[in-house]
């Protein structure tokens, strides 16, 4: 049983490591326009691998006569899905190990079987991205649950190498307010994630106005209208780019407010002596996660730029994440 603790909490932080991996790889797939570099799930035309010989890239075409063979875009794609499947054995290995060892786990082993459960998810809307044609709301979904994944391995790797006391923050509403901060944060994520699987970053590239204008002429209805295919309005036309701009403005506005809500939070903590230095983290990569959205503005989106935008919000559901764990009483079995 001591065993299983101890490979347990190994697992957990090689997950953690590898799980932000994925998003950052993901974000790269997706920013590269490598979503879908293989037509086909979970193999690329009919193979493990992708094709390469002139005699394999041949057979492939023929096989999928609707889609071009990008051997670049291809190999992005498979190393993606071939990182995520590894840390689909490994959140399993999670699942078995937390049960076995669920009479000195740390949390309730039933967080590692809802973990299970979400990966199982991600990867049936991984398949849903490539079969549904990169449709909008499928891709934000997927970016959630990747995060959403990230999220719940902090917790557990947190819950089992730090330290952590609820007694940490007295303020009832210093305490509601990082819960809340999580739900922010995710909220903006979504946002993010729409804006980009809308090509909407550069709906409009001035700054701080937006077509030099404060409240620009938008669509909202079409904006966000979830269930249509990429780049089509809900009547099946070309999305507006009154419709695009709305995505991007709402995307700053939510910006402005995570600035202010989450600037205000750092600045709490550092009153704080245990959480001065996740006050600090926090600060310094939310000052960095907005330099960078108007750096991606203003420079027309390059590419290591919005990888790394997509890098430091992973970074700020690791640091709310722990700072939530941080002031959460210890798991107590007997409401297990």
């Amino acid at each position: 049983m001591q065993k299983s603790q101890k490979y347990f909490k190994q697992c957990v932080l090689i997950a953690t490591i590898l799980a932000l991996c994925v998003v950052v790889l993901g974000a790269y797939v997706r920013l590269t326009d490598a979503g879908l570099g293989c037509p086909d799930w979970p193999g690329c035309y009919g193979t493990l691998t992708v094709p390469e010989s002139e005699a394999a890239i041949v057979a492939a075409q023929n096989a999928y006569p609707h889609s071009t063979v990008e051997v670049g875009k291809a190999w992005r794609e498979m190393a993606h899905r071939y990182l995520a499947g590894t840390l689909g054995l490994l959140v399993l290995a999670i699942f078995v190990l937390g049960w076995r060892a669920k009479n000195t786990l740390r949390c309730s082993p039933w967080i590692p079987t809802f973990l299970l459960g979400l990966i199982a998810f991600q990867a049936m809307l991984g398949m849903w991205t490539v079969t549904m044609l990169l449709k909008p709301a499928i891709v934000s979904a997927h970016l959630l649950g990747g995060m959403s994944t990230l999220a719940i391995l902090v917790w557990l790797a947190h819950r089992h190498w730090g330290q952590y006391d609820a007694k940490i923050v007295q303020s009832r509403g210093l305490r509601l307010a990082i819960r809340f901060s999580l739900v922010l944060l995710f909220m903006q994520i979504f946002l993010g994630g729409w804006t980009s699987t809308n090509y909407a970053a550069l709906a409009c590239t001035d700054f701080p106005t937006c077509h030099g204008l404060w409240v620009p002429d938008m669509d909202f209805k079409e904006a966000f209208h979830m269930v249509r295919e990429l780049g089509q309005s809900a009547d099946g036309g070309a999305l507006t780019l009154a419709a695009t701009t709305a995505i991007q403005w709402t995307h700053r506005m939510g910006a402005l407010i995570v600035l202010i809500y989450m600037g205000t939070l750092g600045w709490l903590l550092l009153k704080n002596r245990q959480l001065i230095r996740l006050g600090l983290a926090l600060l310094l990569v939310l000052v960095t996660q907005i330099g960078l959205g108007i750096a991606n503005l203003i420079l027309h989106l390059p590419l290591v730029l919005a990888v790394l935008h997509n890098f430091t919000a992973g970074l700020l559901v690791v640091i709310v994440v722990i700072l939530n764990s941080k002031i959460t009483s210890a798991y107590h079995r007997g409401f297990n």
